[in-house]
């Protein structure tokens, strides 16, 4: 979208009632991919920040709710439905957290990530996540070092994930794996 276009859908009244409605609706309805529809329509046009943080709010709250029940059902998340939008909301959180230097937290759900995602590439690339953080990395260093920037994922799917490094990701955490056997052992308990 350009900036003319922008303006346009900023002024459009009918499109901003409609936004206005859809957003109501769908934090009513705790629709989460719904929630996400309109977050990213909401910070494409650049609009509210109240709204956006309302609407990122209800996004965590369902994504907790729903990750909660998962865990209680030893349900795995499939990136081939729905799930993409709690794993999405999960990671979101999770950078947030690290780009804030609280390893803690973010290490905590990483760790939750590794274990519930089906997809190896990304449960893989959560286990790197995991890592950094362990060796408390700062995000910035580990964007620059860790993050290959050449390479395009090709499939949309992992669009909202880093997995693309500048080393094998399997040998990597091969060469790591005393330390997520050491965080299994503590952060084990999150999963029960």
């Amino acid at each position: 979208m350009n900036q003319d276009e922008l303006q346009k859908a900023r002024t459009n009244l009918d499109f901003l009632k409609y936004l206005e409605t859809k957003e109501k609706e769908v934090i009513e309805n705790k629709d989460l991919a719904g929630l996400y529809e309109v977050l990213d329509n909401l910070l494409i046009l650049d609009l509210d920040e109240s709204r956006i943080n309302k609407v990122y709010e209800t996004i965590l709250k369902t994504a907790f709710e729903g990750m909660e029940n998962r865990l209680l059902d030893n349900a795995k998340l499939s990136l081939a439905n729905d799930d993409i939008h709690f794993i999405r909301a999960f990671y979101e959180h999770a950078i947030e957290k690290w780009s804030q230097s609280n390893f803690k937290g973010a290490k905590e759900l990483f760790f939750i990530l590794t274990q519930i995602i089906e997809d190896e590439k990304l449960s893989n690339a959560m286990k790197v996540h995991l890592i950094a953080c362990t060796n408390s990395s700062d995000m910035d260093t580990f964007y620059e070092a860790q993050v290959s920037q050449n390479q395009m994922e090709n499939d949309e799917i992992y669009g909202y994930f880093i997995v693309n490094f500048t080393f094998d990701t399997k040998e990597y955490i091969n060469d790591n794996k005393e330390i997520l056997n050491k965080l299994s052992n503590e952060l084990g308990h999150l999963l029960a």
